[in-house]
């Protein structure tokens, strides 16, 4: 892991784009669902506008890619097609890639409701740890361009028999607002126990003494 690079893509990382792309389709036919197609022109697009993140090797080998898109005017944010060569899984880089580009996307739009649809099991994983819930399709974008994006996934007839209820991925989602009422009830029943704890080591020395 010290010897790759885990960053916000830059112009320097353009050539990249071609392998990024076969890596994308690559890694959609192995499993067999879910992740869509993605041009060399969509990647280098995603770089220029410094929604993306790209892990490589300090010898310049990439490891692995995700980008960030908004829909709905920027109401709501998607981390996609996060992808790992497969001599680099198994490693810890998907999550670190995938938690940058969490904290990434909630500096660009830290307004937005953060979402994502996957059929992997540890994306899944990862987006609990970052505060991620299932949810249902109807409460995700209904911006029809992101939609539109499925087309190219190989379970589209399902989404379209289903009436884009649902489908073979899960749909999750962070929203900040919810996440920070949270915080602040845990912060407040933690500050009420730590309290508590104090008080009662105090009453426990009186009594002692």
């Amino acid at each position: 892991m010290d010897s790759i690079v885990i960053q916000i893509a830059t112009f320097h990382h353009v050539r990249y784009a071609r392998e990024i792309s076969d890596l994308i389709q690559e890694s959609a036919k192995k499993r067999g669902t879910g992740i869509a197609k993605r041009s060399p022109n969509y990647i280098i697009q995603k770089i220029n506008e410094h929604k993306a993140i790209i892990a490589v090797t300090k010898l310049g080998e990439l490891v692995g890619f995700c980008y960030i898109e908004s829909w709905g005017n920027t109401k709501y944010v998607a981390n996609s097609g996060l992808v790992i060569h497969h001599k680099f899984r198994n490693q810890g880089v998907a999550k670190k890639i995938k938690k940058l580009a969490f904290h990434h996307s909630i500096k660009m739009f830290p307004k937005a409701k953060l979402f994502g649809l996957t059929t992997s099991l540890p994306v899944m994983k990862i987006n609990s740890e970052l505060g991620y819930e299932p949810v249902t399709f109807s409460e995700l974008t209904n911006d029809e361009e992101f939609w539109k994006g499925c087309q190219s996934c190989v379970n589209y007839d399902i989404l379209q028999k289903k009436n884009r209820s649902n489908c073979l991925c899960t749909g999750m989602l962070y929203d900040p607002v919810v996440n920070k009422i949270k915080k602040k009830k845990f912060w407040n029943k933690s500050k009420w126990l730590s309290r508590w704890s104090i008080l009662k080591k105090m009453t426990d020395k009186k009594q002692l003494l």
